[in-house]
């Protein structure tokens, strides 16, 4: 998984290390929702907390690949206040690695990991950059399950979703990169995976550590909606990253279309917009699964059911 942690990157690395049917290789950090410092502190924690401190977490590029920093500054762009620099879990004990995290993907996807799954739910800064430093990473990957994007619906801007918006370039080279096969999951399909308060409250029921570390930053994160980006249905905010790894063990939970995605990185109003072309107005060839749909009520049984399971904190 490459992750920027982040509220849903923390449910999201927490399905993957706990679900029985996943095998967690390692999480590599980037510049996103919070400075990459802050990105591998929290996946640290949140692997911590879970007992799964064998995973080890390799931290990635603190800024975009083209830009000194995402194209409106996060020093001055708006907080939308869904994410936390630091995560509401014990100190981290264990430690990030000494390698890069593009250099362990090339190392990762040459050798023993060639056959999984490469995650990346944050911005595409690190997944660029392998690219750029091997010309055979793209042949070495099997698959890729992206978190980003939008067709009708937007988080950033009016026309862009953050973890594109963030790298737009980065994003430009992996969807150009001739992947094998990539799955894009989008706003779109995320919006139709809502997590509600009460369900929430089932979820810290449950009595796990992951449970109520869940439960924990989900409420975060409706809160967080409620105030600044209602979804349209009461006390609930979506877990964007989480559904790519539901997505992995139940390939059901969203539905997808076989479409051609390309990135703006030029435009005055629409830097950072994945334009999918769904009606098929050009003759781009298909380069991507997009999901524009999800079972919200399978999504959410398979968080509880993997979160219930007992498991030994660190």
């Amino acid at each position: 998984m490459d992750v920027d942690t982040g509220t849903d990157d923390a449910v999201a690395i927490m399905l993957a290390g706990l679900h029985p049917e996943l095998n967690l290789v390692a999480c590599t950090t980037v510049n996103g929702n919070v400075p990459v410092e802050n990105c591998s502190d929290n996946t640290l924690r949140t692997l911590d907390l879970i007992g799964r401190d064998d995973v080890p977490v390799y931290e990635g590029l603190s800024q975009p690949i083209a830009r000194a920093d995402f194209p409106v500054p996060r020093a001055i762009k708006k907080d939308v206040q869904v994410h936390m620099a630091e995560l509401p879990m014990p100190a981290a004990r264990s430690k990030k690695q000494a390698m890069s995290a593009p250099e362990f993907l090339i190392k990762a996807f040459a050798g023993e990991h060639r056959d999984a799954v490469l995650v990346p739910v944050g911005p595409l800064s690190n997944i660029a950059a392998a690219i750029k430093l091997d010309p055979n990473f793209v042949n070495n990957v099997s698959e890729v399950m992206i978190m980003g994007g939008a067709v009708d619906k937007s988080n950033i801007t009016e026309s862009a979703e953050f973890n594109i918006w963030a790298d737009p370039e980065a994003a430009q080279v992996v969807f150009e990169a001739g992947f094998k096969k990539i799955t894009l999951v989008p706003l779109d399909a995320t919006h139709r995976a809502l997590v509600s308060l009460d369900q929430c409250a089932a979820m810290r029921a449950l009595g796990t550590p992951a449970a109520d570390g869940a439960a924990s930053v989900i409420e975060h994160r409706i809160k967080g909606y409620q105030t600044f980006q209602p979804t349209g249905i009461a006390a609930t905010a979506p877990v964007h990253d989480a559904l790519c790894v539901a997505a992995l063990v139940r390939p059901e939970v969203i539905t997808t279309r076989h479409l051609n995605c390309v990135i703006e990185t030029k435009g005055e109003y629409t830097i950072g917009r994945t334009v999918v072309d769904h009606e098929f107005r050009t003759k781009r060839e298909p380069n991507c699964h997009v999901a524009l749909d999800a079972d919200r009520e399978l999504f959410v049984t398979m968080l509880l059911e993997t979160f219930g399971r007992p498991h030994q904190s660190v």
